[in-house]
């Protein structure tokens, strides 16, 4: 897609009329050639911004994926730093990519489970997720924030990007608006769902979700991503700590 690396479109049709685990365990060894992995720019804007607020000892990347965000965060954590995907093939990936960790790098490890039962309580201080909330419905959403807010220790940090919406008048727009509807007719007409949307995550819903969840919630600007004509940024960084 895009690349001559890239995934053909034989394939990502047969990704997108698979489930969404399926499908990432068949996209997995050419995602990081898509534009669907999250840009290195947003990923060390994020670091850069999270860095005051440490120092960090155990980090969780919400949703891995092939370990991008996994890499990101290393610099910032002192022991350790856990992916979880429940893909498979996803995580082998980035097993794969990005390793086990070294004697001058935090240990990195790899572990298959569903975002939505996370299988730890009170390991980490700094959780994060990049691109992932598309796949959750926004039912789903106060339930996998009381899981991460689980995972974390008191006082402990989920962090995760949010860019502003685009503009009505902006072919973005319309694109995203058309690739959802796209999607709820697929899922009407074929099973298994896949479930990804993109216009699904609004700022406010997601603000009092968090706060639901037992969250303080602060925003930070990207700056990296400059600002609109209004002034409010582009892109924010979602702070919730765990009181």
């Amino acid at each position: 897609m895009f690349t001559s690396q890239g995934p053909t479109f034989r394939e990502l049709t047969a990704q997108a009329l698979s489930s969404i685990e399926r499908g990432y365990d068949l996209l997995a060894p050419k995602f990081d050639h898509t534009p669907f992995r999250t840009p290195d720019r947003l990923l060390d804007e994020v670091a850069r911004t999270l860095r005051p607020l440490g120092p960090f000892d155990a980090g969780l990347d919400v949703c891995c994926g092939t370990g991008a965000g996994v890499r990101a965060l290393a610099p910032l954590c002192r022991e350790r730093v856990t992916g979880v995907d429940f893909s498979a093939g996803m995580l082998a990936t980035a097993r794969e990519s990005v390793g086990d960790g070294g004697p001058d790098r935090p240990a990195l490890e790899w572990v298959r489970a569903d975002a939505r039962a996370l299988p730890f309580t009170g390991a980490f201080d700094l959780a994060v997720s990049f691109g992932a909330f598309g796949h959750f419905l926004p039912a789903e959403r106060p339930g996998l924030f009381a899981e991460v807010h689980r995972a974390l220790r008191p006082g402990g940090v989920f962090a995760f990007p949010i860019g502003a919406p685009p503009p009505l008048d902006t072919p973005l727009y319309w694109t995203l608006l058309g690739f959802d509807a796209v999607m709820r007719v697929r899922n009407l007409l074929w099973r298994p769902k896949f479930v990804m949307f993109y216009r699904t995550f609004p700022l406010r819903g997601v603000r009092d979700d968090l706060v639901r969840a037992g969250f303080t919630v602060e925003l930070l600007p990207l700056e990296e991503f400059g600002r609109r004509p209004d002034g409010s940024p582009k892109c924010r960084l979602v702070v919730a700590r765990r009181g």
